[in-house]
């Protein structure tokens, strides 16, 4: 009995060790399990950290020379001038005094960092604080509301010199930030904010800022001042004061209290602020403020990337500019009951040159250039492409097409009044404007020709191969239809409009000087010969009797369905000038045609020509 107790007692214990060991064996595969994704996610982790800095490293190697980029503390500036040297305007750093962070008034410099970056003196170029709470509200309004830029990111922007947006771009804003942190004093830093940086109305820079709103320096710039140019950080194009005042003026109010906050000021000197006088603010919007931003925006075409301060001569005639400035002004405020808000007019001689620009009634109000920006339809006045086309495929004014009711497809165009006239000739259609007969004549030459015909005498947009292209509903730029009319008025040559005769650097060095090329005959003489006659019976005879001239006049009148555009374009003693009526809402305008105010602002602008 003994003996087999002593054996149950010794197979216990065995039995016992073998659970121990499979318990631990579980153990050791439920802690296995649990922590099998772990060597992935690093393996993964790796991976994102070796590719994002692979990308970063990228993005360093792909940055445009530093050293270079910082060695202009200030952009070069540039004076566009008439063709008799007067100023048009000014771009750039156009005051050549360097502002220096440690020199201005400290209210300016106070105004500066607490609206644009309040932590500027103990971040090292970017703001965690300040990018998380700009990503909380932009999420909470589900759109782009607050940015979070630090100076020395916006530093960063304004060295590249170029607006494209790109991840690699901000990837490469922030390195520079980092670099410009570490080589740079805040005040260095600062010193580069405060004359690269873009005010609004063509400057760049506070210094130039200062000099064109409120004609001192910003070493003289009282508070209210100082807040006006603060605030103008925002949005250049909203808030300067030479655009508009009053957003200025509350812009203003924001940065004062926004110093009030930041314990810079006390509310007793933001009152007292409010109170101050501005300096000067006249300003001369008149002169080719539209041609003058055209031409600054041209310059790098003609000799790249300015590196020294550039005086532009241009072929810009100040006499006639402020002419056809005071007409089209005139036209349109005696026109506001018929719902004309807007307009734009350009002038031109026979070998392209642009002579005067109008991009609208009101530079102050819109700095949006009607003659070169806008996309507006021509009307009648593209129908020069279509009988031309004919004249240049064996028809000739004689000729008769059909002036019928037709329907291609579910369009069915009209004549204005409603009626058709039967059997008509080129000559007769054309002054007439009709749009029965011109459709008939484009189905016999082809729209393919007639398109092709307008895009080589100057229209650069694209023109859609449909019926009603004929009758002008494919939308056309003011000075390409200048240009197209001007290769008739120069007997038939390839024409192609230049402002721009001889730039100097500030030091009298010529940097570029305009050469005339070889002409190119684009349209035959006959055909031009034909043309010009039944464009000059248009004045003569036809729907632009208004234009008409005691001497030598022609041109074409154009007004688009629901006279929501109105076109009078045509030629005279060496000048071809284009007028477009209309509103920038595309509303339409009230019985207002080509052949009225269009053609009455076209005759004023020629008497002018007449008279100098």
């Amino acid at each position: 009995m003994a003996k087999t107790v002593e054996k149950k007692k010794s197979k216990k214990p065995k039995k016992q060790t073998k659970k121990v060991q499979v318990r631990k064996r579980k153990s050791k595969r439920s802690k296995s399990k649990k922590i099998w994704w772990l060597k992935p996610l690093l393996l993964l982790l790796l991976t994102l950290f070796l590719v994002l800095g692979g990308y970063v490293f990228y993005c360093w190697l792909k940055m445009p020379d530093i050293s270079k980029a910082i060695e202009r503390t200030r952009l070069p500036a540039t004076t566009i001038l008439t063709e008799n040297g007067k100023e048009i305007e000014s771009y750039g750093g156009v005051y050549s005094d360097v502002v220096y962070a440690d020199k201005i008034p400290s209210y300016l410099k106070d105004a500066i960092i607490s609206t644009e970056d309040r932590r500027f003196y103990s971040h090292f170029g970017f703001d965690f604080i300040s990018f998380f709470r700009a990503m909380a509200v932009n999420l909470k309004n589900r759109r782009y509301v607050q940015g979070a830029s630090t100076i020395t990111q916006q530093v960063s922007k304004n060295l590249f010199l170029t607006p494209q947006k790109s991840v690699k771009r901000k990837v490469q804003e922030l390195l520079l930030s980092f670099w410009l942190e570490k080589h740079f004093s805040k005040d260095q830093i600062l010193t580069l904010y405060l004359n690269r940086v873009y005010m609004g109305a063509g400057t760049y820079g506070f210094e130039a800022a200062s000099q064109k709103f409120f004609h001192k320096s910003t070493n003289d710039v009282n508070l209210k001042e100082a807040a006006i140019l603060a605030g103008v950080l925002k949005a250049p194009a909203k808030y300067n004061p030479v655009s508009n005042e009053k957003n200025a003026l509350l812009r203003a109010r924001v940065v004062l209290q926004n110093m009030v906050n930041s314990g810079k000021i006390s509310q007793m000197q933001m009152e007292k602020a409010l109170n101050q006088t501005i300096g000067n603010k006249y300003y001369d919007f008149s002169g080719g403020k539209y041609f003058g931003d055209w031409v600054y925006n041209e310059i790098g075409a003609y000799i790249g990337e300015k590196n020294t301060d550039i005086n532009v001569y241009t072929t810009l005639d100040a006499e006639l500019q402020r002419e056809a400035e005071a007409v089209l002004k005139e036209a349109v405020e005696k026109n506001r009951k018929n719902n004309v808000s807007n307009g734009a007019i350009v002038v031109l001689d026979n070998s392209g040159a642009i002579k005067a620009m109008v991009g609208g009634v009101d530079y102050k109000k819109s700095q949006y250039n009607r003659a070169t920006q806008a996309l507006r339809q021509p009307g009648s006045s593209f129908k020069l492409f279509v009988y031309l086309t004919a004249l240049e495929n064996g028809f000739s004014p004689e000729d008769e097409i059909d002036d019928k009711p037709l329907q291609i497809g579910k369009w069915k165009p009209e004549n204005y009044g409603k009626k058709s006239y039967g059997k008509v000739s080129l000559n007769e259609a054309f002054y007439r404007s009709l749009n029965l007969a011109t459709v008939d004549l484009s189905n016999k030459v082809g729209r393919k020709k007639i398109i092709e015909k307008a895009h080589k005498m100057g229209i650069s947009t694209h023109i859609a191969n449909i019926p009603s292209v004929v009758l002008g509903s494919s939308e056309v730029k003011v000075l390409d239809m200048a240009v197209a009319y001007s290769t008739i008025a120069n007997g038939g040559y390839a024409n192609w409009p230049y402002a721009i005769s001889e730039i100097y650097s500030k030091d009298g060095h010529l940097i570029y000087e305009r050469v005339f090329d070889e002409k190119k005959r684009i349209i035959n003489e006959d055909a031009v010969e034909k043309m010009t006659t039944m464009l000059k019976n248009v004045v003569e005879q036809g729907t632009g009797k208004k234009a008409k001239l005691p001497f030598f006049a022609a041109g074409k009148t154009g007004t688009s369905q629901d006279y929501r555009d109105a076109w009078f374009v045509g030629f005279s003693r060496g000048y071809t000038v284009a007028v477009w009526l209309g509103n920038d809402d595309n509303s339409p305008m009230k019985n207002v045609t080509g052949g009225s105010l269009p053609a009455e602002i076209w005759k004023k602008i020629m008497l002018q020509i007449e008279k100098q």
